[in-house]
C-alpha cells in the first residue's frame, strides 16, 4: 500500500490545468457511474453511526500531512470510522492499476484470492485497514481479511471486503473499484475524496471466496439489516 498526499494530488491537477490539458471545471478523470447496492439505505445506516464510542487507543490521520482526528468507533456487531478515501490500486496488474498509472503501485495485497493470487483493485471493491499498532489491532475487534464492509458516500452504499492493510497511523483508503462504484474519481494518482466517506466493518464476517463481489453484496445486505436491528 502506498501513501497518497493531497498536496501531490492537488499539484498534479494544477499542472494539468496549467498545461491546458483540462478545462477549469474538469477533474483529472471523469466521474464514473455510481450505483446503490443492497436493500438498506445509506440514510438508515448513517443514522446508526451518528455518535462514536471510541475503541482505538488514539486517532488516525487521513494523510501524511494532516493531524490525527479520526477514531475507530465500536457498535454492536461492527466497527466504523468516518474519513476520506485515498485510492488503492495494489494487487494484480490491470489496465488502470499498474506502475504507469499509480506512483505507489505494489503488486501484492495483504489478503489473497482463493487461488492464492493478489486481489484486483480495478475490479474488486475492497477496503484498506491500518496495520496493527498501539493505536488499534483490527483482528482483536473481529475484523479479518475478507470481512464485509459497507462503504457509504453521497447517499450511496457499496459493499466491499477487507482486502489490504496500510500504514499504522493513516486511515481512509479503498480500491479503485470501490471508488468508481461510489462515483468517486478512481485515479490512483489524483483521485479520491477529501472527506465524507463512512466505513462500517461487520465483525466476524467472511466473504467466500473473497473475490466474489456478489457474495459480498448478499452477505453485506444481510449484515446491514442485522446492524440496523441491533443498534
Amino acid at each position: 500500500m502506498r501513501l497518497r498526499t493531497l498536496t501531490l494530488a492537488a499539484a498534479s491537477g494544477t499542472a494539468l490545468l496549467a498545461a491546458g490539458l483540462l478545462p477549469a471545471h474538469a477533474s483529472a478523470a471523469a466521474s464514473p457511474k455510481s450505483a446503490q447496492e443492497g436493500t438498506v439505505s445509506a440514510a438508515d445506516l448513517l443514522a446508526k453511526v451518528t455518535s462514536c464510542s471510541q475503541i482505538s487507543n488514539g486517532k488516525y490521520r487521513t494523510d501524511e500531512e494532516t493531524s490525527a482526528t479520526v477514531p475507530v468507533c465500536g457498535k454492536n456487531g461492527a466497527v466504523f470510522w468516518k474519513a476520506d478515501m485515498d485510492i488503492d490500486c495494489d494487487g494484480q496488474r490491470t489496465t488502470n492499476c499498474n506502475e504507469d498509472r499509480d506512483p505507489w503501485y505494489q503488486d501484492d495485497t495483504a489478503f489473497h484470492q482463493s487461488d492464492g493470487k493478489p486481489l484486483k483493485a480495478e475490479t474488486l471493491p475492497y477496503v484498506v485497514v491500518p496495520s496493527t499498532s498501539s493505536i488499534w489491532n483490527y483482528s482483536n475487534s473481529g475484523i479479518k481479511g475478507g470481512g464485509v464492509v459497507a462503504v457509504i458516500y453521497n447517499n450511496k452504499v457499496e459493499y466491499a471486503v477487507v482486502g489490504d492493510t496500510g500504514p499504522t497511523q493513516i486511515i481512509g483508503e479503498a480500491s479503485y473499484a470501490t471508488a468508481k462504484a461510489l462515483g468517486i474519481d478512481p485515479d490512483p494518482a489524483t483521485g479520491g475524496a477529501d472527506s465524507g466517506v463512512t466505513y462500517i466493518l461487520f465483525k466476524n464476517s467472511t466473504v467466500s471466496p473473497i473475490e466474489s463481489h456478489s457474495a459480498a453484496v448478499s452477505l453485506g445486505d444481510q449484515l446491514a439489516k442485522q446492524f440496523i436491528a441491533n443498534n
